[in-house]
């Protein structure tokens, strides 16, 4: 959207029905690092769950997790609990008022606001990237929420961004935090995607704490590069402020009211992870690298069907506009997101969520392609694109990108 675009608020959910099933995290298709799977097992006779926001143990490695990150604190400003998705409602809901968010978004953010009936608002992207909404527009947006009656007070951005695959540039950053400070808005930063970038040497990532330590929350979901999907845990950096504490304090009393803790294996797992001890980076190392390989081999596919999609730069997946080939799918009954997921899921055999189930509109043919299910079908194989030199060359890789770029080629 060019920046003199105006814009025009609309609640989340308007303009088309319910989608009753979120879609899975992006697959990262590997077999658990052998070295966490002994650390849960040797905690598997725990059979206490960890109090309300995480043990002291978990929430010191939170801490100096982001510490070698740049954003110093201790563990009092750490909150922690089993999964993404009830961190981000137990802080809306600590938080307050009105949210807003950009457009594309994750999906587990939007399901959240619903739940507590709050006001959100979607807000347009830059051209460049997602995860992050146009300065301009997010300005305009406050504005005109506030004069039809509304509160805004939470924005919710992911710098390294999914759906998009894309990382926010740090002058966006930077124009886009402060003007959600300047506005009075509380910035929570998803950065459940920061250790997957696919050129790390070659790339910048700003973390909106660092710009605006006092307003900012930083979330991270640990199945983005440390832990299996299968163990949730998620953690949350607060501000050190009193302001800050006193949502941390409401957070726990959210969570503990939802039941929401960590079981101890998982904590002691999460813990020996976010301690980064060299299997754990190296492990980190290998995904990325492979990613990396791999997302670009697909979205050379994607292009080459006449679709659109930005080059992915973090994460397991990539964000594909079908929107050039509408009159080829509409031939084969395909004319909104949600019947280009089912036929896309069909034909590839893996989870395609459609765009609006990442707040995109409906009508607009956009999906989420992973990577994850193109790296083999078995422990061993996915072992062998791990450590393979050129994975792109091994058999079971080669023959899944075939399938998946026939499956686009159809629609030539």
């Amino acid at each position: 959207m060019h920046r003199s675009e105006r814009t025009r608020p609309h609640p989340l959910g308007e303009g088309h029905g319910p989608v009753r099933y979120g879609p899975p995290a992006p697959d990262p298709g590997l077999p658990v690092l052998p070295e966490l799977a002994a650390v849960l097992a040797a905690s598997a006779a725990r059979t206490r769950p960890e109090p309300p926001g995480g043990g002291t143990i978990l929430r010191e490695a939170a801490s100096g997790y982001w510490g070698r990150r740049g954003l110093h604190g201790g563990p009092e400003d750490i909150a922690a609990a089993p999964g993404a998705q009830p961190l981000i409602l137990a802080l809306i809901a600590a938080y307050g008022g009105d949210v807003l968010m950009p457009r594309p978004c994750p999906a587990t953010w939007m399901p959240q606001a619903r739940l507590l009936g709050r006001p959100a608002y979607h807000v347009p992207t830059p051209a460049e990237c997602g995860g992050i909404p146009d300065p301009y527009a997010l300005l305009e947006t406050v504005r005109r929420v506030r004069a039809e009656g509304g509160r805004p007070r939470l924005l919710l951005i992911s710098v390294a961004d999914d759906p998009t695959a894309t990382l926010a540039p740090p002058e966006l950053v930077r124009e886009t935090c402060e003007a959600a400070v300047s506005e009075g808005l509380h910035v929570v930063s998803d950065e459940t995607w920061r250790d997957t970038l696919h050129k790390p040497h070659d790339t910048v990532l700003l973390s909106p704490a660092e710009m605006c330590p006092d307003d900012v929350t930083v979330l991270s979901d640990l199945a983005g590069a440390l832990t299996p999907s299968a163990w949730p845990v998620a953690v949350a950096r607060f501000p050190a402020t009193a302001q800050a504490a006193a949502r941390r304090a409401r957070v726990l009393d959210i969570l503990t009211a939802l039941g929401a803790l960590v079981a101890e294996p998982v904590a002691r797992a999460a813990s020996h992870a976010l301690d980064e001890p060299e299997a754990v980076r190296a492990r980190i190392g290998q995904a990325a690298r492979l990613q990396a390989q791999v997302a670009s081999a697909a979205h050379r596919a994607v292009l080459t069907v006449g679709a659109l999609a930005r080059p992915p730069q973090a994460g397991r997946h990539l964000y594909a506009d079908l929107g050039p080939l509408r009159t080829r799918l509409a031939a084969r009954g395909v004319t909104d997101s949600m019947e280009l997921e089912e036929y896309l899921t069909e034909r590839l055999g893996a989870p395609a969520p459609g765009g609006h189930r990442f707040g995109d509109e409906l009508g607009a043919l956009r999906v989420r392609l992973s990577t994850g299910p193109l790296l083999g079908a078995t422990p061993e194989q996915q072992t062998e694109s791990l450590t393979a030199v050129e994975p792109l060359k091994l058999p079971h890789v080669a023959r899944a990108l075939s399938i998946f770029a026939a499956a686009l080629d159809e629609l030539r």
